[in-house]
């Protein structure tokens, strides 16, 4: 929990105090052009291995040790770089590791009593210093490059997918060897607790960089060209909490920022499969699926106080979008599959910023712009414009599993000619496209966890296949005859 004021790293170890609404930014002063006001901030954020990136079979009796498990690692995070920005420095990362070894070997244990003993999971507790300017994992990520046709589809995700996540540090290697000390951060400048007003473009200046918007039907001569759009409404009841059902099931809070849900009414940490078919929802045509993603706030210093909000450093007004379109389309190459009901696909990164962008996914633009999209940048858009929020899910399946143990291995993308791995099968891929009216300037950001500092490469979307079966075979059919249904 914040209190009153924290201390910020200065040059030299210097501290100096800034209101905890400064986290998410502040109202703008007379005369100012952003929209919110940039503080002082410390250099360097905490980077840790991702412990879930990592499991591949979770038990059925050990899913809630896990789930725990992971949010006690998320919340060990979350003190301890708030300890760090209040002036502790690097002294808060011996206690961190000793707080994850505990909680890892706990859930190992929970996992081994089932299946096979994850003791590769034990040499994950040790986290690094990350300075905040470096970008998203190695090289940055260039949000001006050029992307084709397909680019929506996943290419550096399917390169990467089986590998395993590569570590910043070898194991038992002194976190605070890793350059410099946090301590000695040379007095840089920035948001407190993020964004930058280096996470901003001007979109005007952005030059476009994709053949297709991100949610066009696939083009070619065998391409199935049909869509599938399901019309379930902007979250205008107000359908918000702070937990994930699918990566941290059973755990009130557990994904510590606040999501925003459309379609299914029951979605929350408790809702198992059988309480999400029991469901209403918000969908005109019965579908029951759950879309959820994090909310976008105005950086106006509103501090709601609930869970994911304030206590986790999401602090602003939270934005209704505008519009909410989600759409199936199809596949290159051929015809598509019907996805199985209950299946869970996360698309996108919720800490990609210190993970690096191997899934990081999600996609920025501006109305009138979308041929220009951005990676690691929010938009900056002219007066009349909406900001646009784009995910594109997963497209190919392995044909088995409805969910995996890090909910990413039974599903991946396509490569760039629209062909799935070996062993996997071409399914309907559904597009979330959300837009906002934002104030002008850099003054709004997505929930995030602190230490991702409202990055937007940190961006994510999720989505629990809920649809009868008779509503997914109608929608496969629209998709493969080439027609348009809702």
């Amino acid at each position: 929990m914040l209190i009153g004021a924290t201390a910020l790293l200065l040059g030299g170890g210097g501290l100096a105090a800034y209101a905890t609404t400064a986290l998410a930014g502040n109202s703008t002063t007379s005369g100012a052009t952003s929209g919110h006001q940039h503080t002082a901030a410390a250099a360097f954020t905490i980077s840790c291995p991702d412990v879930g990136e990592r499991l591949r079979t979770v038990p059925r009796s050990a899913q809630l040790p896990v789930s725990k498990g992971l949010s006690a690692l998320d919340k060990q995070v979350h003190d301890a770089y708030h300890k760090m920005m209040g002036g502790s420095g690097s002294a808060v990362m011996s206690p961190l590791k000793a707080q994850r070894e505990k909680t890892i070997r706990m859930m190992v244990t929970a996992i081994a009593k089932n299946t096979k003993r994850p003791g590769y999971l034990l040499k994950m507790s040790g986290c690094t210093t990350k300075p905040v300017n470096e970008g998203a994992g190695a090289g940055g990520n260039d949000s001006t490059k050029t992307v084709k046709e397909g680019w929506y589809q996943g290419q550096n995700q399917t390169q990467n997918q089986t590998q395993d996540q590569q570590q910043s540090q070898q194991p038992g290697q002194d976190p605070n060897q890793q350059g410099q000390d946090p301590n000695q951060n040379g007095g840089q400048q920035g948001q407190a607790g993020g964004p930058s007003p280096d996470d901003f473009v001007d979109i005007t200046t952005v030059q476009p960089n994709a053949d297709a918007p991100p949610f066009a039907a696939p083009k070619g001569g065998n391409a199935s060209t049909g869509t599938f759009t399901t019309e379930c409404g902007r979250n205008e009841d107000g359908h918000f909490n702070s937990d994930n059902v699918i990566v941290t099931p059973g755990v009130s809070n557990g994904a510590h920022h606040t999501h925003d849900y459309v379609g299914n009414k029951a979605t929350d940490a408790f809702a198992d499969d059988n309480k999400l078919a029991a469901s209403d929802t918000t969908c005109n045509n019965g579908d029951q699926s759950t879309h959820y993603w994090p909310v976008l706030r105005k950086l106006d210093g509103n501090a709601e106080q609930k869970p994911g909000a304030a206590q986790d450093a999401n602090v602003g007004t939270t934005l209704t979008p505008a519009t909410v379109t989600l759409k199936f389309r199809g596949s290159q190459v051929g015809q598509v599959e019907a996805m199985p009901r209950f299946m869970k696909i996360i698309t996108g990164d919720a800490k990609a910023f210190t993970n690096g962008t191997k899934n990081a996914n999600a996609s920025w633009s501006c109305t009138g712009f979308e041929d220009r999209q951005l990676k690691d940048k929010y938009p900056l858009c002219p007066q009349g414009s909406q900001v646009v929020r784009t995910f594109a899910f997963q497209n190919c399946w392995n044909g088995r599993d409805i969910d995996s143990g890090n909910h990413r291995d039974h599903v991946t993308f396509s490569d760039q000619n629209g062909v799935c791995p070996n062993g996997f099968k071409a399914i309907p891929q559904l597009t979330q496209r959300i837009t906002y009216d934002v104030p002008q300037g850099d003054s709004f950001a997505v929930d995030s966890f602190p230490e991702q500092l409202h990055k937007p490469v940190t961006d994510h979307g999720d989505f629990i296949n809920v649809m009868p079966d008779q509503l997914m075979s109608k929608a496969v059919d629209c998709i493969n005859s080439g027609r348009n249904c809702t």
